[in-house]
């Protein structure tokens, strides 16, 4: 169960002196120090203004484009201010200041595998215990973070985390980060040292029961998320994620329950309905499902469980032809789903389409044998537990 999780980095761009540029002719001093007055005190139009003025007379001067950049990145003009930070390094010396605004304006902007171009020779160059190197892994990790390059941002993190201990929004995206490249014991040390700072953290808790679901330790993550929702019962997505867990564990009244929780704290959670559906089918409580499973196609048409269920409602009311729209729609976004192709048999064995039930019985039988296939191999191997692709689909693809 991935949850977006923001954190906030304190990076401005800040006016740091550029150091002296080579000048193909020098600058007034006057007019130099008018433009750097002008920028001191805020005047951002005038100081550009002025900093122009110094180009037309001399074109080269890298320090006016450095400067020029610096004011257009302060009105969060990422975009505009790149092609300059690159037009004052290429007439000037390789000013770290300057090429250090041009990363930030890159990742800001959100072209972050640039910015991670223009970090890592930077961090070379600088002592490892300094306020810019600390700035520096912040932003790589966070560059490839943003990337989905989970496993290669957690060393940069877990660098930064250690100079700062106290930081629980960065050691929450550095557990993330674990999780999400599968190093699930790194999640839970990560995990104890969030509750030493915040010991009623339900962020940290629902990280345990994450990283405790994909270690297959059903009752621990059961147990954090119940943590969680004691910690903090208006976490986004605690009900949710606590529901899930019992729905895969097939107890689908607290499930549904506990969906119900999120719906109070969030209306429009997609998931959370659609799962609420899908446990009132589970029921046999098919009439409560129809107006969910319709609300989740307003809000997210992209989740295929939507479109099970869908055809399982019609099947039940008899709609054959509405059951195999829905049916086929799910087939084509999850065609590796047992579900769904033993639905469509059943489905089209009620037809009177023989055939085409024949073929997709007998799809749902490959399917099936091929998870018992990897789960033999597995149990020859001493470890019981297929990976996460070989499972059988309880859920189809759009588990989140």
């Amino acid at each position: 169960m991935r949850r977006v999780v923001q954190f906030a980095i304190g990076l401005g761009l800040t006016a740091t002196a550029f150091g002296c540029f080579a000048q193909t002719k020098a600058v007034p001093n006057a007019m130099r120090q008018s433009a750097l007055s002008l920028e001191q005190q805020g005047s951002n139009t005038d100081a550009e203004t002025a900093w122009r003025t110094i180009l037309k007379s001399h074109p080269a001067d890298a320090e006016a484009y450095a400067h020029i950049a610096l004011l257009e990145a302060r009105q969060g003009h990422y975009k505009e201010a790149i092609p300059l930070y690159r037009k004052a390094l290429s007439l000037g010396p390789q000013i770290p200041s300057v090429r250090l605004n041009l990363g930030l304006a890159l990742f800001k902007s959100g072209e972050l595998k640039e910015s991670i171009v223009v970090f890592n020779p930077l961090l070379a160059t600088v002592p490892p215990s300094s306020p810019t190197a600390q700035q520096l892994r912040t932003l790589i990790g966070m560059a490839h973070y943003g990337l989905a390059q989970y496993a290669e941002a957690a060393p940069y993190l877990k660098a930064a985390a250690a100079n700062d201990s106290q930081n629980v929004p960065l050691l929450d995206v550095l557990a993330h980060c674990y999780l999400w490249s599968k190093q699930y014991d790194l999640v839970l040390d990560v995990y104890h040292q969030m509750l030493t700072l915040d010991p009623d953290s339900a962020e940290a808790d629902m990280l345990a029961g994450e990283a405790l679901d994909q270690m297959k330790d059903n009752a621990g993550a059961v147990k954090m998320f119940r943590a969680a929702i004691q910690a903090n019962p208006k976490e986004p997505d605690v009900h949710f994620g606590l529901g899930y867990l019992l729905w895969t564990q097939k107890q689908y009244a607290e499930a549904a329950q506990e969906f119900h929780a999120e719906l109070q704290n969030d209306p429009n959670h997609a998931q959370s309905m659609l799962y609420l559906a899908d446990s009132d089918i589970q029921m046999n409580e098919i009439s409560t499902a129809r107006p969910l499973l319709e609300r989740v196609l307003q809000l997210n048409p992209s989740l295929p469980l939507t479109y099970l269920d869908l055809g399982i409602v019609d099947s039940e009311a008899g709609r054959n032809e509405d059951a195999l729209r829905e049916l086929e729609k799910a087939e084509k976004l999850i065609p590796n789903d047992v579900n769904v192709h033993w639905r469509l048999g059943r489905l089209y064995r009620s037809m009177g389409k023989n055939d085409q039930a024949k073929i997709e019985l007998n799809k749902a039988s490959s399917l099936n044998k091929a998870v018992d296939d990897a789960l033999y191999q597995k149990i020859s191997n001493g470890n019981a537990h297929p990976p996460p692709s070989q499972e059988p689909s309880n859920a189809p693809a759009d588990k989140p």
